[in-house]
């Protein structure tokens, strides 16, 4: 009787394995034919191709730019009865060299968001090896990070784009200390320089109480202050002074 059971369950496992398969892989036909009039409506998706198995969508090509790889999976993505897109596309655009591309990307990075009341409070750094953008640092919130993942999407030579960027915690505290923080470096008589060019200020970055400065300054003894005045504000557990002296001063 035991042996009977297992036999039908079996067999009804079976069956049902056999029909999931069979349902899923369905609409394959229905998907490869919206994909490839999905991807070939624009010019930058011509040279991509695509392959459907049990609705898991297989990108394959070239593209000039990162964001065309990023758009064309995201365009996929939201056809219906797809499960999963596999994105195997090569960027395949003009080549940079690191060091000019990283310089490139550090500019754009520096001039982006300027004049927005967090910017003294966001820290992102890029580096680039082979082709390969990494960027790292923390912002305020989602909307810079998000911000500079675009613009290396949309740089001429990257190939891939890996995001190593910390959203700060939302925090009242932190809040306080920035405010305090912005206040003693930027009203330091020695220090306020620094405000006048906004797109290189000293970065305040506060996590749950701890402040790390970024940024380059034009001496020794800039930097100095700039630790004891962010040292001096109440409430701050620590400082951990990260600001570059400038060589050519």
């Amino acid at each position: 009787m035991k042996r009977m059971m297992a036999v039908t369950t079996l067999a009804l496992l079976v069956l049902l394995s056999m029909s999931a398969m069979a349902t899923t892989g369905r609409y394959d036909q229905q998907i490869q034919q919206a994909v490839s009039q999905k991807i070939h409506g624009g010019k930058q998706l011509q040279s991509v191709s695509a392959s459907v198995e049990d609705g898991i969508v297989t990108l394959t090509g070239t593209v000039n730019l990162y964001q065309d790889k990023l758009d064309a999976a995201k365009k996929v993505k939201k056809l219906a009865n797809v499960n999963g897109v596999r994105n195997d596309i090569v960027v395949a655009g003009a080549t940079v060299p690191d060091d000019q591309l990283e310089q490139k990307l550090a500019n754009k990075l520096a001039y982006d968001r300027v004049g927005y009341f967090d910017n003294a409070f966001n820290y992102i750094s890029v580096a680039v090896k082979n082709g390969v953008v990494t960027l790292s640092g923390a912002t305020y919130w989602d909307a810079p990070r998000d911000s500079a993942l675009a613009i290396a999407a949309h740089m001429q030579g990257v190939k891939d784009v890996v995001n190593e960027v910390k959203v700060l915690p939302t925090s009242t505290y932190d809040d306080s200390l920035r405010v305090r923080e912005a206040r003693v470096i930027y009203h330091d008589s020695v220090l306020g320089r620094y405000a006048i060019d906004p797109a290189h200020p000293i970065r305040i970055v506060v996590d749950n109480g701890h402040v790390t400065l970024y940024g380059t300054v034009e001496s020794t003894m800039d930097k100095n202050i700039a630790g004891i005045r962010a040292g001096s504000v109440p409430g701050v557990f620590s400082v951990e002074n990260k600001l570059v002296v400038d060589s050519r001063s």
